[in-house]
């Protein structure tokens, strides 16, 4: 087995910017232009309220890896007020459902609101209540389960989705970087346990020998675990 690396000691990880800012500068202008007044409401409410959603490139790139996989049916642990769901419920199309999770009814009503007047609500069944206790009210498999809940909770969260994707499907985590804390032997953690629990959360899913795994860099890191086949 190689030897893992020895991180270094580094007390700042904001130095660890994964993808320089202008190749995701360079990467978004490559993008056919979304202008759509609803995306571009919520993305102003996001920078206005300091709200953490996935952002253009990691949405276009969840939109994409649904599409790869032709996912009909996705549950979210964690929706904030629907700009993920934005993207997934683009890519199942208008025979699909995307399962939404959020315990603040006033996203809900402001997910409703957005996703309404992007013509995407009827794809959307949104349970407000805390994410594991949806997925407990859910029977059945999934082409994608989504985790973007507190960050403590990955682990868990994990645990208890992936018996649930079906093979082919894909588990995909944001913010598995958590701004280079990851990599880090010193760090300033944004709550107790949360850099060891998304530390953790990564390590279950590499070492699983039931999932191919990769981190997408782009923005704060999202991992994609892909079930095997068989």
């Amino acid at each position: 087995m190689t030897k893992p690396l020895k991180s270094p000691t580094v007390t700042n990880p904001s130095v660890l910017t994964p993808v320089h800012p202008a190749i995701e500068t360079y990467m978004r202008g490559l993008l056919e232009p979304t202008d759509h007044p609803v995306l571009l409401e919520m993305e102003a409410l996001a920078q206005k309220n300091n709200f953490p959603i996935v952002g253009r490139l990691a949405g276009v790139f969840l939109e994409t890896m649904a599409k790869m996989i032709n996912a009909q049916r996705v549950f979210e642990f964690g929706s904030g007020y629907g700009y993920s769901a934005y993207w997934f419920a683009k890519a199942v199309g208008e025979n699909g459902q995307v399962i939404c999770s959020e315990a603040d009814f006033l996203n809900q009503q402001k997910a409703e609101g957005y996703l309404s007047a992007a013509g995407l609500w009827d794809r959307i069944d949104f349970r407000t209540e805390m994410a594991q206790a949806a997925f407990a009210d859910t029977t059945g498999l999934f082409d994608i389960c989504y985790n973007d809940v507190d960050k403590g909770d990955y682990p868990e969260v994990w645990m208890l989705a992936k018996d649930r994707v079906r093979p082919g499907g894909l588990y995909i985590a944001d913010n598995v970087l958590w701004r280079g804390r990851v990599a880090v032997e010193q760090y300033s953690d944004v709550f107790t346990g949360w850099t060891e629990a998304i530390r953790e959360h990564n390590r279950l899913i590499f070492n699983d020998p039931d999932f191919d795994a990769f981190i997408n860099p782009t923005r704060d890191g999202l991992i994609v675990a892909r079930r095997k086949m068989g």
